[in-house]
């Protein structure tokens, strides 16, 4: 047991603490500059609002306690927990899903949310972390039946159609996008056959450029990132207002609060293009140390997930995969979005922008990480523990051996 402490201690960070340390610092970072953030630009917002500058500001305050305190929890929680029950998961947010567009509240033409009292939940969030946890849990079960044959690739499939055409009804491309993404990208590190994912590729590209070419609304959106200039204050007014946030921000931007944007000009300032200002406001340096911090978070992931893996840790392992997929596809987007690399989505920057679905969700995905490393930290711990006993035996067998021959 002593031995198993020391391995413990020296593979920490902290000599104390068997978890993972930078993880940590820097998630607790990226909250710290979402709140900053949240607070600078939603103070126009909250004024027209309830007349209360630091009204976003607080209610972001009030999530971020709800997410450390979620966190603790579900670093507490053994995986194998969330392998059993990880099919009541999928179910309830199934349901979670249709009960949205049955009671729903309509925001902006959309039914994503479903208003609890003063909060209001948005379920497409929880999918992403339930569809991680039954495709990790599929190819637990099933990863040879994945690898030989295309059935084993399609049966996890009809769930997400099952759950695309629910996000489709709210309407939320963005979310089915995301889903897809990280679904692909799991069967893709199990070593599924490459013709499959041609073949599903194929069909689900024209499937999404169906999706646009028959709503007005998305091809409004698509002409508007091809040529957001054509009409600034029409249907590009939002990608042309991120623009000149950008440029305005420079090398160092305008300094904290400075933003001009976000006095009523940029719209949804404070979640899907809060990146924007930021560039304003902090400059091209404050974006670039916001990028390697969310980066660094998908870096963490993976590397968590491939040791979870190599000590045949494989549901916990693909878990962190998962949610590796999952934060670089949505800060990819987000940030492409704002910046006009890519269509405008509704997507929020993990761990940045207001929402308290998306804090909570994304506070889940770090807990699990982190309680995926003390798992993956233990097992190598008890691997080596062997290896040094074997390796006394063999030494013991010899030493006995040659005192046997004298």
């Amino acid at each position: 047991m002593a031995l198993f402490n020391r391995f413990i201690q020296r593979r920490s960070n902290n000599p104390s603490q068997p978890y993972d340390r930078q993880l940590l610092i820097a998630t607790f970072i990226l909250m710290c500059v979402g709140m900053v953030i949240v607070a600078s630009s939603s103070i126009p917002e909250g004024i027209a609002l309830s007349a209360d500058p630091f009204r976003f500001l607080k209610r972001q305050a009030f999530y971020l306690l709800l997410c450390l305190g979620l966190l603790c929890a579900v670093v507490c929680i053994p995986m194998k927990r969330w392998y059993d029950y990880q099919g009541v998961m999928l179910s309830l947010i199934f349901l979670g899903l249709i009960a949205v567009l049955l009671v729903g509240t309509e925001v902006n033409g959309a039914h994503r949310w479903l208003r609890l009292g003063p909060a209001n939940i948005q379920p497409s969030e929880f999918a992403k972390p339930a569809i991680i946890f039954f495709l990790a849990s599929y190819l637990y079960r099933r990863q040879k039946e994945v690898i030989d044959t295309i059935k084993g690739f399609m049966k996890p499939l009809f769930i997400l159609f099952a759950f695309s055409l629910l996000l489709l009804l709210q309407p939320d491309l963005g979310s089915i996008v995301v889903i897809i993404v990280i679904m692909m990208g799991m069967l893709f590190i199990a070593d599924a056959k490459l013709i499959s994912f041609i073949g599903i590729g194929i069909a689900l590209l024209t499937a999404i450029i169906a999706l646009i070419m028959t709503s007005p609304y998305r091809m409004e959106r698509v002409f508007g990132f091809l040529d957001p200039w054509a009409q600034p204050f029409g249907r590009s007014y939002q990608l042309t207002q991120s623009l000149m946030a950008f440029g305005r921000g420079g090398w160092f931007g305008e300094g904290l609060g400075n933003s001009v944007q976000k006095l009523d000009y940029l719209p949804e300032a404070h979640t899907d293009f809060i990146m924007a200002i930021l560039a304003e406001e902090l400059g091209f340096v404050g974006v670039s140390l916001v990028l390697m911090l969310e980066f660094y978070l998908v870096y963490k992931a993976f590397s968590i997930g491939k040791n979870a893996l190599k000590q045949t840790l494989v549901f916990p392992g693909y878990v962190a995969i998962g949610i590796a997929i999952w934060f670089f596809f949505q800060t990819a987007v987000n940030i492409g979005a704002a910046s006009g690399i890519a269509p405008t989505k509704g997507l929020t920057l993990p761990l940045v922008s207001y929402g308290g679905s998306s804090l909570i969700s994304i506070s889940l995905a770090i807990g699990l990480l982190l309680r995926i490393d003390y798992e993956t930290r233990i097992a190598t711990a008890k691997t080596l523990i062997k290896k040094v006993k074997s390796t006394k035996k063999s030494e013991l067998k010899e030493t006995t051996g040659e005192a046997d021959v004298q």
